[in-house]
């Protein structure tokens, strides 16, 4: 979660480093440092809050240096303090550390430090890492075939228990990085006469495309000439460089207020981005070309299991709806966070998949690897390539939507909606789902992008209805069959944006507990589409509106509403129901970014949040 950026190399470090940083803020953003080494020592700078506090403290220190590193935190051992913040020096002065993830037998080492004389000056466990380097440094002789500088952190790593992805520098070896990852992602950048090193691939593009993805148990050392990998266990990696396909200019806002803004207003081209190229020739099915699973395999499944967290299951649930609805299998979702705790039966023919837009979500990873120990195959549906999902899961579809620098995710989540109804209709025609059918749905996903378009033009009548609604401090976000997740995305994009207790409920549920909160004072938005559930849902509507609750519907533009029934009216496009989730989502992410606006909130990096979650 903590952002992490490393530089050796020919030029000034500070620059590139602060400027990585800001790339990277969306990752942490509790208190920021910088170490760089000029002059034969080590120059350290540390402030909580944002980059921009600690462009200041590192100007007074006039860093010219061409080696350094810096860190953005996101805390987790230790309360968000200047002493708590990274760097940390170890207390002999000789190794400065950066870490990503938890130590989690931090204290014994602890102990066995401060019993060899080492001291400490914060909370953290990245500190006591960063002296149990120190100490092996001082024990470590010459060796010919490894700098003691990658032997220390070595055997300091075979001790540490947990997750880490760490960047540190030695004051015996100016000019040398080391970095080693276990369930925190680390990327390197390979440049002309420079090396570079980040915890997000955003940081260190403006510098070079070419980038090597650290896997779980390697340790890399860096210097501004050559690198190289090996493993804890000393074993030798040939690295594979990637080419990042994506430029700077994904990461500017391009004339938005903010990214998320900017993200929101990109859902029409992300979703032809997703889609481009996975259609059948005849038009009647969905391709995707990295399942690495045949077409009988697949049919072979008896059920499917799908594991996210947060916005990633919400699109989990549209897609078990729609695969039930389409393919007639059955379709388990369970929060990622639970499943491996869980002694949950599983049926011999599931096939598992694992959502998760930057593919290094530690608590769906850690399902993943679960299902794969017990011996199941796993797809991965997420947007980020090169990712430790995408490259430990057994097959999976892409995304590509390009960089997601919000916190609050936009259109990721579409994009997993998309992808989720072709996975359901490439089921469905597997099974029993006629041509004509299959046709049908093909056709409505290929409009899905214009239809976005057309539900964004409701932006300036949304912003006028979010001026009205932020006053209030709770709201109920109301929805049936596929529209109940969005209903739960809408509460959760409100709440993380706006800071606005809501809640999202399937809109028959309100009888049955809600509804006793349901005042003047508490709105409720409801999702609505003609069909069979229009009458349920009006029904549910007229009972907040005995109730004197305030209503604003998201329906249809072919939905008859009673009139007076709803306060305020959002339309939208009368759609397909493979489509209706991705388009009703439209409204309610420009609602909850509209309320946060009004609020003075900061939308892109609201409080306690990071975007990316690496740690349990």
């Amino acid at each position: 979660m903590c952002g992490i950026v490393g530089y050796v190399g020919k030029h000034k470090a500070a620059p590139l480093i602060l400027e990585g940083l800001k790339r990277l803020e969306y990752r942490g953003y509790d208190s920021a440092g910088i170490a760089v080494w000029q002059d034969g020592k080590f120059a350290v700078a540390k402030k909580t809050g944002r980059v921009a506090n600690l462009e200041p403290e590192a100007a007074k220190l006039r860093l010219t240096g061409t080696y350094g590193m810096g860190h953005t935190r996101w805390a987790t051992h230790g309360g968000v303090t200047d002493a708590n913040a990274h760097p940390h020096v170890s207390s002999d002065g000789k190794i400065v550390l950066i870490h990503n993830g938890v130590i989690e037998n931090y204290a014994s080492m602890k102990k066995f430090l401060l019993g060899k004389g080492y001291t400490f000056k914060s909370e953290t466990d990245t500190e006591v890492l960063c002296n149990l380097i120190a100490y092996h440094l001082a024990k470590e002789a010459e060796d010919p075939d490894e700098s003691r500088f990658v032997s220390a952190v070595r055997k300091t790593l075979r001790h540490a228990e947990g997750t880490y992805g760490i960047v540190v520098m030695c004051s015996e070896m100016p000019g040398e990085l080391v970095t080693a990852r276990k369930g925190s992602p680390l990327i390197l950048g390979i440049g002309d006469g420079e090396s570079l090193v980040a915890s997000d691939v955003a940081a260190i593009v403006s510098r070079t495309q070419s980038v090597v993805y650290l896997k779980d148990g390697e340790i890399a050392h860096l210097t501004p000439q050559r690198f190289a990998i090996t493993t804890l266990t000393s074993g030798e990696v040939s690295p594979v460089i990637d080419k990042v396909t994506w430029s700077i200019s994904d990461a500017d806002l391009n004339g938005h207020a903010h990214f998320m803004e900017k993200e929101i207003f990109e859902q029409p081209a992300a979703l032809e981005n997703a889609m481009r190229g996975r259609f059948s020739e005849d038009g009647s099915t969905a391709n995707f070309g990295g399942l690495n699973i045949t077409a009988g395999e697949f049919r072979g499944f008896d059920r499917f299991q799908f594991c996210a967290c947060g916005t990633a299951l919400h699109a989990c649930m549209v897609t078990e709806h729609l695969m039930e609805r389409f393919a007639r299998v059955p379709v388990e979702c369970d929060y990622a966070s639970e499943f491996r705790y869980r002694n949950m039966p599983l049926f011999r023919n599931t096939l598992f998949f694992v959502m998760s837009q930057s593919g290094e979500t530690i608590d769906t990873l850690a399902a993943m690897r679960e299902a794969k120990r017990k011996g199941y195959k796993v797809l991965a549906i997420n947007n980020v390539v090169g990712s430790t999902i995408a490259r430990e899961a057994d097959g999976g579809i892409y995304q590509h939507v390009g960089h997601e620098v919000g916190v609050a995710s936009t259109k990721a989540f579409t994009s997993q909606l998309l992808i989720g109804a072709m996975l359901s209709l490439y089921v469905a025609r597997l099974r029993d789902m006629s041509f004509s059918e299959g046709v049908e749905i093909v056709q409505a996903l290929k409009g899905s992008p214009e239809l976005v378009r057309t539900a964004l033009q409701q932006a300036e009548h949304i912003k006028g209805i979010a001026k009205r609604y932020a006053k209030y401090r709770d709201m109920l976000f109301l929805g049936r069959l596929s529209l109940y997740p969005i209903a739960l995305e809408g509460a959760l994009k409100l709440k993380e944006i706006s800071y606005i207790h809501a809640e999202g409920y399937p809109a028959a549920e309100m009888k049955h507990g809600p509804i006793a909160l349901v005042s003047e004072e508490c709105p409720a938005v409801f999702f609505v589409s003609s069909g069979e559930m229009f009458n349920k849902v009006v029904s549910s509507m007229q009972e907040i509106k005995a109730r004197k609750g305030k209503i604003i519907a998201v329906a249809t533009a072919d939905c008859k509403l009673p009139e007076g029934l709803a306060d305020e009216v959002i339309p939208i496009p009368e759609c397909h129901e493979a489509v209706l989730p991705i388009v009703a989502t439209i409204p309610v992410q420009l609602l909850s970014y509209y309320v946060a606006v009004e609020l003075g909130r900061d939308v892109d990096k609201p409080r306690n949040l990071a975007k990316s979650v690496t740690v349990e």
